[in-house]
């Protein structure tokens, strides 16, 4: 679970990073350049990437030796 939560977590912070700058126009080229709403689906997608990275950090193992 922590390597599948540490893989979406860090898919989420690359996306959401190119759909933020692609929305205020620093990586032009595409429909979603310019465009307000990919700057803050950027964003949300940024958070949601950083919370599932913390979170899977934070997850013990619980095994014991």
């Amino acid at each position: 679970m922590k390597i599948v939560l540490n893989i979406v977590g860090t898919l989420l912070v690359l996306i959401g990073a190119i759909w933020f700058l692609q929305g205020i126009n620093v990586l032009p080229g595409s429909f979603m350049t310019g465009q307000t709403k990919w700057v803050v689906r950027g964003a949300i997608a940024f958070a949601a990437g950083i919370i599932a990275l913390v979170g899977a950090n934070s997850i013990r193992n619980n095994t014991r030796s």
